[in-house]
């Protein structure tokens, strides 16, 4: 026992090794957090932080009225200087994983563009839905606060409450209490439209409509990408929303029963403004990101630093959570927000990149 002791002193002093103290705020993060200094997060200052600023300040139009960022939101209000505010208001902390790593995988997503109309025909015949009129919300958290993150949804059926259809019943069986918004072109496009969360239909007479997030059908969502790739419908050079469009193009017979994997099932509403995030706000290209509320609450913000999954030059910037998504689990997980446009659609749809997240906490919640 003293010879171990001995060499594991040894090894402290000639490699300066140490166990790092990780740090715990359940009630903001179940994650392990690490403080950082901002002089560590490359790039930081680097950054055209007056931007970041501007998204921060309009995330707080919704998340003022979470009590985290309340006080720090009316500061902003007041500050002119956006490094300034950020250093004198937050605290950095790096994220680690229950493994003790940093590391964790960053995805993409953009807003898409789908062809419609208001009236169902031979071209136009994949309806976008609203939420069904039979659809219960449950929120648990007045009898389970720690499950005040989480909805049951489902329906009535006698005096029980049942799990809401699924993909294929719901594509198989439409009923008198789902109401179309308008219908689309390609079934595909319309999947792609319920992973991204919102987009844009451009109807017959050319006008723009608006489509976001309004519900779920309460379904696990389960990857499609993986599936195809597990069953040999793709290989590992095609796994990317564009090389999965390419199979269905030419396997056309197979898009119901490989879509139908994922049973999770998205509801719409019409919106008058672009992309809009669970937050409330509209989405900014390339400062925004969908998050898993377990690790991170939306409207933190959040240093990222991955790679472009096009170019592979380094991407460090401070962005804003104000989304989620059925498949942005964990706790070093994120959804970067492209945009609108070709190239948003070619960097999202093929990111798939190590990444390190930091999130900065208002100094007046650790204290």
């Amino acid at each position: 026992m003293r010879q171990l002791l001995i060499f594991i002193i040894t090894i402290y002093i000639f490699t300066g090794c140490s166990v790092k103290e990780y740090q715990k705020y359940d009630d903001i993060s179940k994650a392990s957090l690490e403080k950082v200094n901002f002089y560590d997060i490359e790039d930081f200052y680097n950054d055209d932080l007056d931007y970041a600023f501007e998204v921060f300040k309009k995330a707080c139009t919704r998340s003022k009225r979470y009590e985290m960022f309340k006080e720090v939101c009316l500061k902003a209000d007041d500050e002119n200087n956006a490094r300034d505010f950020f250093i004198s208001n937050f605290e950095a902390y790096k994220l680690i994983d229950n493994k003790g790593s940093d590391e964790g995988v960053i995805t993409g997503y953009y807003e898409p563009l789908l062809h419609g109309s208001l009236t169902k025909d031979d071209t136009y015949k994949y309806p976008i839905y609203k939420t069904p009129k039979d659809m219960i919300t449950v929120d648990l958290s007045n009898v389970y606060p720690e499950l005040k993150k989480y909805r049951l949804r489902g329906k009535l059926k006698g005096n029980k409450l049942v799990p809401y259809e699924d993909r294929a019943q719901l594509e198989k069986h439409a009923n008198e209490n789902l109401e179309p918004i308008c219908y689309v072109d390609d079934k595909f496009a319309l999947f792609l439209l319920h992973i991204q969360g919102s987009g844009k239909v451009k109807l017959t007479d050319g006008t723009i409509l608006n489509v976001g997030y309004a519900n779920q059908n309460g379904r696990r969502y389960k990857s499609v990408g993986k599936y195809m790739l597990k069953n040999g419908f793709i290989d590992r050079n095609s796994a990317s929303i564009q090389g999965m469009k390419a199979y269905f193009d030419k396997n056309p017979d197979k898009i119901d029963e490989i879509l139908n994997h994922n049973e999770s099932y998205v509801f719409f509403r019409e919106s008058k403004q672009g992309a809009t995030g669970a937050l409330g706000v509209e989405l900014t290209s390339k400062r925004n990101l969908a998050v898993d509320r377990s690790y991170i609450p939306l409207g933190m913000p959040v240093f990222i630093s991955t790679s472009n999954p096009v170019t592979k030059e380094d991407i460090n910037k401070l962005m804003v959570a104000a989304d989620v998504g059925g498949a942005i689990k964990g706790e070093i997980r994120a959804d970067f927000f492209w945009g609108f446009g070709d190239k948003a659609f070619e960097y999202a749809g093929k990111m798939k990149e190590k990444g390190k997240l930091y999130i900065l906490i208002p100094k007046q919640v650790l204290n």
